[in-house]
């Protein structure tokens, strides 16, 4: 009996700390880049903002695939690289 107690009470513990983060940072939550179009319509010398806004998603989607397309690339021309060098030595031990 004692042991459910304590854990219903880790378990209630948790969900106010949850709460609590989620209620703390609801005013980073609503600085998000969607804010972009009313920065720009509210002041027109903060479109500066907004553009930089844009570039930065932009930036931030094209990363994974820059990154990704880096990697599988090398690892394809290193493989085909390899390969390459197999076939030229198999080549050479058929020849002699």
């Amino acid at each position: 009996m004692k042991l459910l107690r304590c854990t219903r009470t880790l378990i209630s513990g948790r969900v106010v700390l949850a709460l609590l983060v989620a209620v703390l940072l609801a005013g980073v939550a609503a600085a998000c880049p969607t804010c972009a179009e009313g920065i720009a319509e509210a002041d027109p010398q903060q479109q500066s903002v907004a553009a930089g806004y844009y570039y930065s998603i932009l930036f931030m989607m094209s990363m994974p695939f820059a990154i990704l397309g880096t990697f599988g690339s090398l690892a394809y021309f290193s493989i085909r690289r390899a390969r390459g060098r197999q076939d030229a030595g198999d080549k050479d031990f058929y020849h002699v």
